[in-house]
């Protein structure tokens, strides 16, 4: 039996690295060859997504930053109730990084990206210190860790000094049930779904925005993501956190997605909105290239110009872009995915 710790999660809070975790598993309870068990942490009962599931009552409620501390701490310091709830697991899976509970042989944690080390300027002392002694750790006692992207590889290697034969690249899926082209004509606006973090390059966006819309007046930005956008310029509108189904219909409305990120250990959203035809104007930084590779238009994310300029190129020709787009995102898929984890499984079992 394979355990999966998803004691670190915090529902609506961990961006793509909750959409990972998941997807995984609906798709390893779908189409999964192994026998699984999953333990969940009191905020999110439901995480299992259908495979048997456990909640650890004994690992206390965490929402917070202090609040994750202190339950993580509480959980190290008395280790032995949670590792029962995994007894008889030949190896456990820790989808979110953080080995919690520690000490359960053999283990693979999937590391997301090291954006901490590569930008840390855009992070708290606070937060850097915490994934400096929570993930560091973890990384370095795993028996294999799965990196989402080459990207991810080469910075773990590089910054961490992990053995690359420790480490097996699976790259994230695309539901293709969920996310494909709709009926309804494409609208004059664009769209950037992210929570207003810094490394998200908001305001590089507002300035590429203000440019193309002198020459089109009726072209607006829509902003998804929960958080504080602060105050927007004109033609701007945040929406916060958006349902699955409206985020599916803004893709498919959308005249362009506009990716500006400064860093993503992956990058979802390119994805998922070439599988509903919209055309992607995206960053050419971190994993984002390796990932939308040649389908969508890639620009310099510190030069509002060089954003401007992209948007231009994708509104102006949106049929080719589209086309490229929905090619490369048959390329990814969740089941394979699953496979390449349950390849990892088996090198351990």
């Amino acid at each position: 039996m394979v355990g999966i710790a998803l004691l670190t999660l915090v529902p609506g809070e961990l961006g793509g690295s909750e959409t990972y975790a998941r997807e995984l598993l609906t798709e390893l309870g779908r189409n999964g060859t192994l026998d699984y068990r999953v333990l969940v942490p009191p905020v999110a009962p439901d995480a299992g997504q259908g495979l048997p599931t456990t909640v650890a009552r004994s690992y206390r409620p965490a929402r917070t930053v202090p609040q994750r501390l202190l339950a993580m701490g509480l959980g190290a310091a008395r280790p032995a109730r949670l590792r029962a709830e995994l007894d008889g697991a030949a190896l456990v899976h820790y989808p979110l990084t953080i080995r919690v509970p520690s000490g359960l042989a053999p283990s693979v944690v999937t590391l997301h990206d090291l954006q901490h080390l590569d930008l840390p300027q855009m992070f708290p002392r606070a937060e850097r210190a915490f994934r400096a002694a929570t993930w560091h750790p973890s990384l370095r006692g795993a028996d294999r860790v799965i990196a989402i992207s080459a990207f991810v590889r080469d910075r773990a290697v590089e910054r961490l000094g992990l053995h690359a034969d420790r480490i097996r690249v699976v790259r994230s899926g695309v539901d293709h049930e969920r996310f494909r082209p709709g009926e309804a004509e494409r609208e004059p606006f664009l769209l950037y779904p992210a929570r207003p973090w810094p490394h998200k390059n908001h305001a590089r966006l507002y300035a590429a925005f203000a440019d193309v819309r002198r020459e089109r007046p009726d072209l607006r930005l829509v902003l998804t993501g929960g958080g504080d956008f602060g105050p927007l310029p004109d033609g701007v509108e945040a929406r916060g956190l958006v349902g699955d189904a409206e985020l599916v219909s803004l893709f498919q409305r959308a005249a362009a997605l506009v990716f500006p990120s400064l860093y993503e250990g992956f990058g979802q959203p390119p994805l998922e909105a070439m599988a509903c035809g919209c055309p992607v104007a995206c960053s050419r930084t971190a994993a984002l290239p390796e990932i939308v590779g040649d389908a969508a238009r890639l620009f310099d994310p510190r030069t509002a110009r060089d954003i401007a300029a992209a948007i231009r190129d994708v509104l102006d020709a949106p049929a080719d872009w589209a086309k490229r787009g929905l090619e490369r995102a048959a390329q990814f898929s969740w089941s394979a995915t699953a496979r390449a984890h349950e390849d990892v499984y088996r090198e351990l079992l």
